[in-house]
């Protein structure tokens, strides 16, 4: 799941004026945006600064002051970011959500958030991975609980222009999405980042499309995922041809109990590298 790292980097690149990018590369007057992703005003005092944030104890307080947070109509997404970055991981608070399948990551709701965001873990087995994937205009917010995932940043389908433009400014990353949605072109990656335990990224469509895997042949990892709104569907797309395809995504489980759906391993979620390889 595109992602910035908080304590890393910082990527340049602007903002559109219809959907808010990330929090990291911002100042304090422009990382706002509402729950629908218009750019706004200022939210409360209190969520707007994240040099003031006291990290939560544990699991369930940090899903306390999300609530907080969601509950106003103004967010800052830097905020968000760090403060789900500040919690440290603690299995024992995660465990009961954490379930894996031998065939695929699985997606485990934990909250949802008052209608407002989805907070799942996702669960990842041994070189376990996504398919190339965008977020349904939502924003994603994902920390590493334990473990470690590569992550693949691509261009849409057909962004020549922005290649283009990332050579001519030196490196300087352009925002990722194109408007000539050319299937046949194939898919064009800008960047591979590894994310470690307790580290948290964020991504939105503008800022592109994204593959995440654990790449560990030994160890499996978690990971805690935050979306705002939340989706039911979102596009996936083969590498090779950039075809675009539209899939459901469903929950293995909600609030550590299985759900009917995923029972066989194609039925779970068809944005994943068995889907994309099939």
């Amino acid at each position: 799941m595109e992602c910035e790292t908080v304590n890393e980097r910082t990527v340049a690149g602007n903002y559109s004026e219809d959907f808010c990018a990330r929090g990291d590369a911002m100042d304090s007057s422009d990382g706002f945006c509402n729950v629908e992703g218009k750019r706004t005003s200022h939210p409360p005092a209190q969520y707007s600064d994240p040099s003031t944030i006291v990290p939560p104890k544990s699991l369930p307080e940090l899903i306390e002051r999300l609530h907080d947070i969601f509950a106003n109509e103004d967010i800052s997404i830097e905020y968000v970011q760090k403060l789900m970055a500040s919690y440290k991981s603690n299995p024992r608070e995660w465990k009961k959500f954490a379930k894996f399948d031998k065939h695929r990551y699985t997606r485990n709701l934990v909250d949802e958030g008052n209608g407002k965001f989805n907070l799942m873990i996702l669960c990842w087995n041994e070189a376990q991975g996504s398919s190339i994937h965008s977020h349904a205009n939502s924003h994603c917010f994902l920390k590493v609980l334990d473990g470690s995932v590569k992550e693949e940043m691509f261009y849409w389908p057909g962004n020549t222009d922005q290649a283009e433009a990332m050579d001519e400014d030196g490196g300087e990353r352009k925002e990722g999405r194109s408007e000539n949605n050319d299937e046949n072109s194939g898919m064009q990656k800008w960047a591979d980042n590894q994310l470690m335990r307790n580290e948290c990224g964020y991504i939105n469509d503008d800022i592109g499309l994204h593959r995440v895997e654990n790449p560990s042949h030994i160890d499996k990892a978690v990971t805690l995922h935050l979306y705002s709104p939340p989706f039911d569907e979102c596009e996936c797309f083969d590498q090779r041809t950039g075809k675009q395809t539209t899939s459901k995504v469903t929950f293995w489980s909600k609030y550590g109990k299985r759900t009917p759906f995923g029972r066989h391993p194609n039925r779970q979620i068809s944005c994943s590298t068995e889907a994309e390889n099939n």
